[in-house]
């Protein structure tokens, strides 16, 4: 099981900050990614390639990298 947290325009595009998903151990951010966009539609794909990945105390862009307990999907941000 990993929870995964929503925030600003990804949670906007699921409708929720945060759900758990029943993913295998040995899971990737490619496996989530996946997962997502069969639950939510290919065009929230697009958007997650391009967001970050909080993993532990990493933040990361790698589809390799396994994932932990609760993963934080972080879109782009503006700001200044």
């Amino acid at each position: 099981m990993v929870e995964v947290r929503y925030f600003a325009a990804i949670a906007d595009a699921v409708g929720k900050d945060k759900e758990t998903l029943d993913l295998p151990p040995g899971s990737t951010i490619a496996d989530l990614r996946t997962a997502l966009a069969t639950t939510y539609g290919p065009d929230l794909n697009t958007m997650l390639q391009v967001c970050a990945y909080l993993i532990g105390d990493e933040l990361t862009r790698d589809a390799t990298t396994p994932l932990t307990p609760r993963v934080d999907v972080l879109p782009p941000f503006a700001g200044g």
